[in-house]
């Protein structure tokens, strides 16, 4: 009996270890895979944190390429705008390079003008001097010197009258006093008339030598006129040379 009881206690006790550690390994195995399943979703968390992050720089590197894309545009449109300046820029320098030539063919033609216009003016120049001392010349062989002459020696007459006459006053008679007075009335109407005459003649001659200096004067203006429009033409050349060096 004793036997058996030994044996009945020792069978019971054999089912009741496996148990406990069945339970061991089962709570084991729990913690495992909780502990497992805390890795994971340790790894996860992390994989979504890495996802998010990626999905940002994603966004980010999209709005980027948005925005280099919008510059790269920007640029094309400026690049365009410069190309179109520049082709302006071209036709403008070209533009203002015809407008020196042209100002410099004007200005050398204007300068030969000027030069053959005070050419002709010396010419015209040493003609009415020429002129001017013909003019005088023949004045002292005209008509009037002569009369001036002739009057002088009249003049000169009448003083050497005046002198008889005053010596034939001391005659008592008194007839060549009368004769005098007459004569003397006579000399003076004639020298009256030929001082008229005189004057007139040396008033036509005044006029005669009054235009010389008029014309004189007028073709001087002209010329002075001329070299202050080649002086002006002058500062034009060296101001358009100045822009074309800038340009």
């Amino acid at each position: 009996m004793s036997t058996f009881g030994a044996s009945e206690d020792g069978v019971q006790e054999k089912p009741r270890f496996s148990l406990t550690k069945a339970l061991e390994d089962v709570s084991q195995h729990g913690y495992a895979q909780t502990e497992n399943l805390k890795d994971k979703q340790k790894t996860l968390i992390s994989l979504q944190t890495t996802f998010s992050g990626v999905d940002k720089k994603g966004e980010m590197l999209e709005q980027d390429l948005r925005s280099k894309t919008r510059e790269f545009l920007m640029l094309e449109g400026e690049m365009e705008h410069l190309e179109r300046q520049t082709k302006v820029l071209h036709q403008r320098y070209a533009s203002i390079s015809k407008e020196i030539t042209d100002i410099r063919i004007g200005t050398s033609e204007e300068e030969e003008n000027a030069c053959m216009a005070l050419a002709r003016f010396n010419i015209y120049r040493s003609k009415m001097e020429g002129h001017r001392a013909a003019v005088l010349h023949a004045a002292s062989q005209t008509e009037a010197h002569r009369e001036l002459e002739e009057k002088r020696a009249l003049v000169q007459m009448l003083r050497e009258k005046k002198e008889e006459l005053k010596a034939d006053l001391d005659n008592p008679n008194g007839n060549t006093v009368q004769m005098a007075k007459s004569e003397n009335e006579t000399l003076k109407r004639e020298f009256s008339i030929q001082n008229k005459r005189y004057e007139a003649i040396m008033k036509r001659l005044h006029c005669q030598l009054s235009r010389a200096p008029a014309v004189h004067r007028q073709m001087s203006e002209e010329v002075y006129r001329m070299e202050r429009r080649l002086v002006v033409l002058k500062g034009q050349r060296g101001s358009s040379q100045d822009s074309a060096v800038w340009l």
